[in-house]
């Protein structure tokens, strides 16, 4: 490819995150920055009845929440949270009379939103991502790469063959997707959000605050999006999904002989919201990670272009986390698992100072471009201009190294006054 289709190619991502974070995949309503229709439209039908993800017999019929029905071609039954997490204090009982919406059953989200001041909020948004807070730095004094991923990573879920998933509802706030390894850290993110829509809710819900946050990122870091279409309602309980097979995290036994994903899974991997980044069963090998990512994000319901703009545009921004291997710093539990005293914020980690420049996420480290909080065509630019180097980093994780870097393309370092180099998944 020419360096130029790839460029070109790159501009596509304001078509991709229209369709993935704003659109179908987030069940937006149509109008981009206008109020939601008062009755709003649902994608699928919801499962009626009142017992949630928390109750310890899973029960397909009688989930709570507004995703649609299993496919029929599930290989298993969803598994409720106290599978995951035996400790986990199971409350199902007390709604086992309603789990509607506790702002009362007169109360109309649409109506609501369309009393919402959005340029209040978006100001605020940007005051918000520019105001780093001691207990969680911002990388770079600038939380809009962190948003993109809680955006992302709230949206990414979606999964065309059954319609579940998406960021309507504002399910990453509930287990188990609160408690993903691929979310981990989102809990931080979530809490610098919380003034922030304690502030304006009702009139914006959870649901649509977590995908504007990632909106106004990028149109702070300077990109273009195509407007924000508010109206994802918020649900008041976990849902009960069927994420796969596997009885672990981390690991994938959805692939049939023939490559193809079992029916209706999306994921790759147990507890990830698309791929693994070092490589397909976490081997770095290029070309088998291209075929994980066609059948991810084909059953996302992407094309390959849209897959393509999707990766290049996120990792235009911000960086990967990995200073010091996961095993040896992070030893606090996901938030599900978490002591009371740690209020709901999972992944304590011991290394350093545990967060800034020590901070462990995935355990790979550093930025894909030299300027990770500025929209640039840098990502792939430097991924064609250069020959790649398989290592591992610091935090033991396959990744890749250019070759002869240039100066020019170091990055910052994300909380020190010195320079990096910018790096490279097996998935990019």
């Amino acid at each position: 490819m020419k360096k130029s289709e790839a460029v070109n190619g790159l501009l596509v991502f304001s078509l991709g995150i229209s369709i993935l974070g704003y659109g179908h995949v987030a069940r937006a309503y149509p109008g981009y920055g206008s109020a939601p229709p008062a009755t709003a439209p649902r994608t699928g039908a919801a499962l009626a009845g009142a017992v949630s993800a928390d109750n310890l017999i899973p029960k397909i019929e009688v989930s709570a929440g507004h995703s649609a029905s299993l496919h029929p071609d599930a290989s298993g039954q969803p598994r409720p949270n106290n599978f995951w997490w035996p400790n986990l204090l199971n409350v199902s009982a007390l709604r086992r009379e309603s789990t509607g919406n506790p702002l009362g059953a007169d109360f109309s989200y649409p109506r609501a939103y369309a009393k919402l001041n959005l340029q209040a909020v978006r100001a605020d948004l940007r005051s918000l991502m520019k105001t780093s807070q001691e207990w969680w730095p911002a990388d770079y004094g600038h939380y809009g790469p962190f948003f993109i991923r809680m955006a992302w990573h709230s949206a990414g879920t979606y999964r065309a063959p059954d319609g579940r998933g998406g960021a309507d509802g504002g399910q990453q706030r509930f287990e188990p997707l609160n408690s993903w390894p691929d979310n981990a850290n989102l809990d931080k993110a979530r809490r610098l959000l919380q003034p922030l829509v304690d502030k304006y809710y009702p009139n914006l819900s959870w649901a649509d605050a977590m995908i504007l946050a990632g909106d106004e990122a990028m149109r702070d870091m300077g990109f273009k999006t195509l407007g924000f279409a508010g109206g994802r309602t918020d649900d008041w309980a976990p849902d009960l999904v069927y994420w796969g097979p596997e009885d672990k995290f981390l690991e994938s036994h959805r692939f049939k002989k023939n490559g193809e994903l079992i029916l209706p899974l999306a994921a790759s991997v147990m507890g990830l919201i698309y791929v693994n980044p070092e490589g397909a069963d976490g081997k770095p090998d290029p070309l088998a990670s291209a075929k994980h990512i066609r059948a991810t994000f084909g059953r996302m319901g992407m094309n390959d272009e849209e897959t393509v703009a999707l990766i290049a545009g996120g990792h235009a921004f911000g960086k990967a986390h990995g200073a010091h291997p996961p095993e040896k710093c992070v030893e606090g539990p996901a938030p599900a698992g978490a002591p009371i005293e740690d209020q709901q914020i999972g992944w304590k980690n011991k290394c350093g100072k545990g967060n800034a420049e020590d901070t462990v996420t995935s355990g790979i480290e550093g930025a894909w471009t030299p300027e990770p909080t500025r929209w640039t065509h840098e990502y792939l630019t430097n991924l064609y201009k250069y020959d790649w180097t398989l290592t591992k980093g610091p935090g033991g994780k396959f990744q890749w190294f250019a070759k002869d870097l240039e100066a020019s393309d170091f990055a910052p370092n994300a909380h020190k006054p010195e320079r990096a180099p910018i790096m490279m998944l097996t998935t990019d």
